[in-house]
């Protein structure tokens, strides 16, 4: 909403003005109706909820924060809460179950209709990351016999939302999905056509064991607005819509960015998650890293002969060991996002180490050859220091590369999530390996 709005709101709020405030807002889009109810406090979010229109009021809700839906839930009435139970999608449903207190959940329940009721218990039995636990069960059915126009009218006679109004599912009697037919197609046809010709039978579908993730990314390699998902057997049991894989997509994308920044993933936004949590979720990461660092320090220790007979080596540290931890990071970013997109599998790891080695090698060689002149200029005449530091920095560069491409891939092999292995823990490795490299160069040239 524009701030000019959001002021106006305000102000109407102060003056307990429901009646233009719910006028305001019923012109508006759901979401932004629901970000301001999220923003005010519980109480008057409430009694602006309750004075919505019910189609609006169902809308809005699901997109309601959980403690202000916790909240509205809470002060209804059992024939309030019905009726916005009512026209929620099954998916929202399950979504609202999953996050409200097990007493309120009861209550939620019991004002639900039975066949729904059904319905939410087994999508509560899919795994948390599967297409199960992210589909809706409401879809329009057709028949292979039906006519175009007999299949108009099934639609129009559907209580369903527009979400999933675009694609209809071809099935036999025993529910086994055969086809889908695109609005498109119907409204292209004569009325007398038959529901066979006009479907689709070369489609895209998935089960309801698929991970969420992959669902997203068929959403974004097919161009798709919804994915019907089936049961082991081939039967339809419900759908996947766009606007939920882009909402797992986005929280995918978020918790392989707090995984990469050696942080414990958050389930709540950052504003709601409280600071013991967030310090929490940050320091076990922290303790893990901290404690591997220790590694450097022991390699140093090793070689302190080396660097108390050329002080100069010391004041190269820093640069071999930042150049080596960015050359990583560059790397593994690369990778993980690769196989986050399925650019990259598990079987093309020889080609992707080729080729990173291949860049590293390039990279490389710029890097040493920049640092030798540079280290000439500031140190004249320290040509074999120049030469060490220059080597080490390659070599530095071609194995950080090597142990970046390796990791995510090792990780997604084992079973992790690729984005364990990201920046800090790629670095600390690295670290250490520069170090050794180094000293161990420097050892030889110089016969220390």
């Amino acid at each position: 909403m524009e701030n000019e709005i959001l002021e106006r709101l305000d102000e109407l709020l102060e003056l307990r003005a429901f009646k233009q405030i719910k006028e305001i807002l019923e012109e508006h889009n759901e979401v932004d109706t629901a970000e301001y109810l999220s923003s005010i406090s519980p109480k008057d979010a409430t009694i602006i909820f309750r004075v919505l229109n019910k189609e609006v009021a169902a809308d809005v809700f699901a997109y309601l924060e959980p403690d202000v839906q916790q909240y509205i839930v809470s002060a209804m009435t059992d024939t309030e809460l019905a009726d916005v139970m009512d026209e929620l999608f099954v998916d929202e449903l399950v979504d609202l179950v999953e996050e409200l207190p097990a007493s309120i959940v009861q209550r939620v329940l019991k004002n639900v209709d039975p066949s729904r009721r059904a319905t939410i218990n087994q999508f509560l039995k899919y795994p948390d990351n599967s297409a199960g636990s992210i589909m809706t069960s409401e879809l329009i059915h057709l028949k292979m016999d039906m006519t175009v126009k007999e299949a108009i009218e099934r639609i129009r006679n559907s209580d369903i939302d527009g979400e999933i109004i675009y694609t209809s599912y071809v099935t036999d009697a025993k529910r086994k999905l055969l086809g889908v037919v695109h609005m498109k197609d119907l409204l292209l046809s004569g009325d007398d056509t038959l529901i066979e010709d006009v479907m689709i039978e070369d489609f895209i579908s998935t089960t309801t064991v698929t991970d969420k993730e992959e669902v997203g990314h068929l959403f974004s390699k097919y161009d798709l607005l919804n994915i019907p998902v089936t049961d082991n057997e081939g039967r339809l049991v419900g759908v996947v819509s766009i606007d939920d894989a882009v909402d797992v997509l986005v929280e995918e994308a978020t918790e392989d960015f707090e995984l990469m920044a050696a942080m414990k993933p958050s389930e709540k936004p950052y504003m709601q998650t409280g600071v013991f949590t967030l310090a929490k979720n940050r320091l076990v990461w922290l303790l893990v890293l901290m404690i591997s660092a220790t590694i450097s320090g022991t390699i140093l220790t090793k070689y302190q002969v080396a660097f108390a007979a050329y002080p100069l080596l010391v004041t190269f540290m820093p640069m071999l060991t930042d150049t080596g931890g960015n050359a990583g990071s560059q790397t593994s970013t690369t990778i993980i996002r690769g196989m986050a997109l399925s650019e990259i599998e598990l079987t093309d790891f020889f080609r992707v180490w080729w080729k990173e080695l291949r860049v590293s090698l390039l990279v490389g060689l710029v890097l040493a050859a920049v640092n030798f002149g540079r280290v000439l200029l500031f140190h004249p005449g320290q040509v074999t220091i120049a030469l060490i530091v220059s080597v080490s920095l390659l070599l530095t560069v071609m194995i950080a590369k090597s142990i970046a491409t390796m990791m995510p891939m090792l990780a997604k092999r084992l079973g992790a999530d690729p984005a364990l292995m990201a920046s800090p823990l790629i670095t600390t490795i690295v670290d250490a390996v520069s170090l050794t490299i180094y000293f161990t160069i420097a050892q030889s040239v110089l016969g220390i």
